[in-house]
């Protein structure tokens, strides 16, 4: 089964610095606590990472997965799906920034399916760890 979930906050910052942020993704295990390590295995022609391999906490243990980005709607979205994981059957996931005058609205959306099948309550406390990277990534952008 697919668990979606989607956030928005208002950042202090341009659209083109949380894009910046956004996709600096070498640099995530310094602002997001749960991502341990971020190599990017290809870029695009603009040096973007395009093929990403994280290592990463969660539910207590260390995951890896590699998602595959798209910038094809960029600076306004970027996605990503799952290229591969140990742990999940599927990551889709986004980042759309919409400038207002000084701030930017960012919208976060994920939706992942596990391998395994999780109680609800584990599952509702994952997401809150999961959306809490909007808030990980409003901290870097206006720091």
């Amino acid at each position: 089964m697919v668990d979606s979930a989607s956030e928005t906050e208002v950042i202090a910052a341009s659209a083109d610095h949380c894009f910046d942020v956004a996709i600096d993704v070498e640099r995530y295990p310094e602002w997001a606590p749960d991502v341990k390590e971020a190599v990017v295995r290809e870029r695009d022609s603009q040096n973007r990472p395009l093929l990403v391999e994280y290592r990463a906490s969660a539910l207590g243990r260390s995951t890896h997965y590699t998602l595959k980005y798209d910038y094809e709607q960029a600076p306004k979205k970027i996605t990503w799906h799952l290229d591969q994981g140990d742990i999940m059957r599927s990551i889709d996931g986004s980042y759309q920034f919409e400038q207002s005058g000084a701030t930017t609205k960012v919208t976060y959306a994920l939706s992942v399916e596990l391998i395994v099948p999780l109680p609800g309550f584990i599952k509702r406390r994952a997401e809150g760890r999961i959306l809490h990277t909007l808030k990980e990534l409003k901290v870097r952008c206006e720091s």
